[in-house]
């Protein structure tokens, strides 16, 4: 039998056995959390339970978070804030002002760059910021760009495909000192890096479960005490009203758990996926020639390696890995299926030909140095075998 060697993590997670377990008892709690009968109140106690763990983590208030469907419809709540006239108030030196700009980068999830598209066809003025070879923004890029008319910045803490962490503490200053609000899309972050939403004082902070070793289906938005909100989904009044339905209480336990055990396991799975980072790195480098690594050594996600090869096209290296049991991906879960290249790699000065070449490969708490070495193992045979049948490759002549 073929070994399975799952390396697709910033995609998604698998589910830990943990969450799994708090999932499968709360099946059979099926009271309406809204309603006042005893039923009622246990499914809103265990709600209540897992928003304070969430809240615990990134050093929040529990009324500070609210649950959501996704990490998409987190970002979609605080951009459409953009668009809502009742939400213009731009503080105490400007309160006249309706603002009626966003800024955000060009390396951000499709969800937020589609929405920002949306939003400028209503007439919003959207900045996209460039970013260097290593995929960071420059603050001083940001002070150029904001304006009296800036309503809200939107810069992800860390890249899903190169993995990039940006120092989202001076980008918050920047924008709240010109009485913008800040969002951060931190999916990729939290669970996987110790943050403090106090100290990196955002007004607004996206999260996702699958991306932590919980269910997919269920995320949560920080909302700091005292910014204004507008609910993308209207309706009911749960969620304080800032979010309409019926909770999703068999997700929301498990993101919870799951939050919890990030707590418990994130600092020493950090140092794992460091050394087995750099062992996979130093695999690569050692056995394949003519690459070029797109992720910094230096301030990236402990466990994400985007790497390009001449002479050989993303998709065939995925295919070929998956017949070898390897799963890795060739970019963003969300943007596959397109042929266009990664716009994260050509806003980064990737050539094309190279974007197209490149693969990412992220790794969880489950993998081992075993992993990594079957994996250079196979990466290497795979590289070759593809050059050998690329018309285009000239390696070594």
């Amino acid at each position: 039998m073929t070994k399975q060697v799952y390396m697709d993590n910033n995609a998604t997670t698998p589910l830990h056995p943990e969450v799994k377990k708090a999932m499968v008892a709360a099946l059979d709690v099926y009271g309406n959390p809204s309603s006042l009968h005893n039923l009622g109140r246990y499914s809103r106690s265990l709600i209540e339970e897992a928003r304070a763990k969430v809240a615990d983590l990134i050093d929040a208030e529990p009324e500070e978070i609210v649950f959501v469907g996704s990490g998409s419809e987190a970002n979609n709540t605080v951009l459409s804030k953009c668009a809502c006239p009742s939400c213009h108030s731009c503080g105490k030196t400007c309160s006249q002002v309706v603002r009626n700009e966003l800024i955000t980068t060009k390396i951000e999830h499709p969800c937020i760059l589609e929405t920002a598209k949306c939003l400028e066809d209503t007439g919003i003025k959207v900045t996209y910021l460039d970013v260097d070879k290593f995929g960071r923004v420059d603050p001083a890029d940001l002070e150029k760009a904001i304006s009296n008319n800036t309503k809200l910045v939107s810069i992800m803490m860390a890249n899903n495909e190169i993995g990039t962490i940006q120092d989202v503490k001076k980008l918050a200053l920047i924008a709240h000192e010109n009485g913008a609000m800040f969002h951060t899309d931190a999916v990729q972050s939290v669970g996987k890096m110790s943050l403090s939403v106090k100290n990196l004082d955002v007004d607004f902070l996206t999260i996702s479960a699958h991306k932590i070793y919980g269910p997919k289906g269920v995320g949560a938005l920080y909302v700091k005490k005292g910014t204004l909100f507008c609910p993308l989904i209207r309706g009911g009044h749960q969620e304080n009203g800032r979010r309409a339905g019926t909770e999703n209480l068999v997700g929301i336990v498990g993101l919870g758990r799951a939050i919890e055990l990030r707590k418990a396991e994130m600092q020493d799975e950090e140092k794992k996926l460091i050394e087995l980072r750099h062992s996979l790195r130093t695999g690569i480098e050692k056995n394949i020639k003519d690459i070029s690594f797109n992720s910094p050594q230096e301030g990236c996600l402990p466990g994400t390696i985007n790497v390009s090869f001449d002479g050989a096209e993303g998709e065939a290296i995925l295919l070929y890995l998956d017949l070898e049991g390897i799963a890795v991906s060739t970019g963003s879960a969300c943007a596959s299926g397109s042929l266009d290249p990664s716009h994260v790699l050509t806003s980064i000065g990737v050539p094309i030909e190279a974007a197209h070449g490149s693969v990412r490969i992220s790794l969880g708490r489950d993998n081992t140095l075993d992993d990594v070495n079957y994996v250079v193992e196979k990466l290497t045979m795979v590289i070759n075998k593809i050059r050998e049948m690329s018309t285009v490759y000239r390696g070594g002549i």
